[in-house]
């Protein structure tokens, strides 16, 4: 008798607990059913460009009734060699942003598309016209025609805790409407060759189909664009990004407003400031964005930024990592200053600076000249020589020093630093030959971290190096 009281007591402990768990877990229900036909698939197609005639293989004549003949003539009429072309197809997925038909999509999606078809819940199909779309943040906008069209609300993505439940529909693989939830992963994430979008990262399933369509909070309010995936297979392994609302509309403004994006430009090379590095530089704790290049008529040239200089806040804005500058300076209006605030020398700056449109394209000038010559020195476990007139145009530098030789066990070894790279700065000094880097080198303090600027093919990059009492 004791014993089956103890196991319904066990029972309807478990049930109890069972049934709290089951109403702390979200209803998605609601959110589905009220954006659902807001939804849209889309496809697209592409046609090849036809051959022209004379480049086009003429069919080999057979004797009438050869079995040769159908078979090259299915062979021959295809493009390239007949008249037929054959279409190209992919499947993505927007969503409808107001009632007269603007739809938001990723640029991926319909970019090269010669016909984007929009299919919504109800089955109706419309083919869209493309108003616009932009590779760097890889946002879209189409419009269909119609009038009363069910639209989303838009929310507000800043609002975002990481933590927090999210919802995301598309067409994965072509099944539309699918529904996925997950957390929030992380926010202001920067993924490579996507510098201007501080992406939302989730764990909500997303696959090939799904780009293109709506992230939802938990209020059923559009937060973000979901855009990416991180896999080493090709399918969902739980890492999927999201271009935050805020961003997207801004651009989709933009394209509607003049047909094209206007981003600001600083006009440096950044990287991100290791605890090392912010030990030589007077820093109690790791932030902000450290200026390995300036380049030339640049905006941070001409406000007087400089390497070595770490941006700690710009235009208000706290620059916690390096990856969050980028987005910040995008969206600062051209033509208008920004207060940008500095660590230089220890010591904290603000400056002024005009920013600028951002270039379609920076390009890097090589020519080939007579080689200087050379000489060499031995410090810090590493031999270098003066910097020749061929690598300082190819790096677009005026001074320095080239590493010969690195130590096995010396101190830039350590440090990382190669043979081939062009050393820049040594304890925040320019380097303008082999003997003044040899005479600051002498003065440094054995085992204090201090921040050498090296230039490789891949661009400039600070590391901490620190001086070992057998280096000479």
């Amino acid at each position: 008798m004791k014993k089956r009281t103890i196991n319904l007591l066990s029972t309807f402990i478990l049930l109890f607990f069972s049934s709290q768990i089951l109403a702390q877990l979200p209803d998605f229900t609601g959110i589905v059913e009220n954006s659902k036909d807001s939804v849209v698939n889309i496809s697209t197609s592409t046609k090849p460009k036809s051959v022209h005639s004379k480049d086009k293989l003429e069919m080999p004549e057979f004797p009438e009734g050869s079995p040769f003949g159908e078979l090259f003539k299915k062979f021959f009429d295809h493009d390239g060699f007949g008249s037929k072309e054959r279409k190209t197809s992919s499947l993505g997925s927007g969503f409808i942003i107001s009632e007269d038909g603007y739809i938001l999509t990723n640029h991926h999606v319909i970019d090269g598309a010669d016909e984007v078809i929009v299919r919504l819940n109800n089955r109706d199909e419309y083919t869209a016209k493309v108003i616009g779309s932009d590779k760097n943040s890889d946002v879209a906008v189409l419009k269909i025609d119609g009038n009363n069209l069910p639209n989303l609300k838009l929310g507000d993505s800043n609002a975002l805790k990481v933590g927090e439940w999210v919802l995301a529909i598309g067409s994965p693989f072509g099944f539309d409407h699918t529904v996925t939830a997950g957390i929030v992963s992380a926010k202001g994430r920067n993924l490579p060759g996507d510098n201007y979008v501080p992406f939302i990262q989730t764990d909500v399933a997303i696959n090939p189909g799904n780009s293109g369509g709506p992230l939802f909070n938990m209020e059923g309010e559009v937060i973000g664009i979901n855009s990416q995936i991180f896999s080493r297979s090709g399918g969902f392994m739980g890492l999927s990004f999201a271009i935050p609302i805020e961003m997207a509309i801004d651009v989709a403004d933009q394209i509607k407003d003049t047909g094209k994006v206007s981003r600001g430009w600083l006009g440096v090379l950044i990287q991100e400031v290791t605890r090392e590095l912010a030990d030589s530089f007077g820093m109690s704790n790791p932030h902000g964005a450290l200026v390995a290049k300036v380049l030339d008529d640049s905006p941070a040239q001409q406000a007087g930024l400089q390497v070595g200089d770490v941006i700690v806040e710009f235009n208000g804005k706290k620059v916690t990592r390096s990856s969050s500058l980028p987005p910040i300076v995008g969206r600062t209006q051209v033509g208008k200053p920004a207060k940008v605030t500095i660590i230089r020398n220890k010591s904290k700056l603000t400056i002024m600076v005009t920013i600028a449109q951002l270039p379609d394209e920076i390009t890097t000038v090589k020519e080939n000249t007579e080689e200087e010559k050379e000489v060499k020195k031995s410090v810090l476990g590493m031999s270098v020589k003066k910097l020749d007139k061929v690598t300082k145009k190819q790096m677009k530098i005026d001074s320095g020093v080239i590493v010969e030789d690195v130590d096995l066990d010396g101190a830039a070894k350590i440090a990382g630093i190669r043979k081939g790279d062009v050393i820049g700065m040594l304890d925040n000094r320019s380097i303008n030959s082999v003997e003044e880097f040899t005479s600051i080198a002498a003065g440094l303090e054995p085992g204090k971290s201090i921040a050498i600027l090296i230039h490789r093919s891949t661009g400039p990059v600070f590391l901490a190096i620190k001086p070992l009492d057998s280096d000479s």
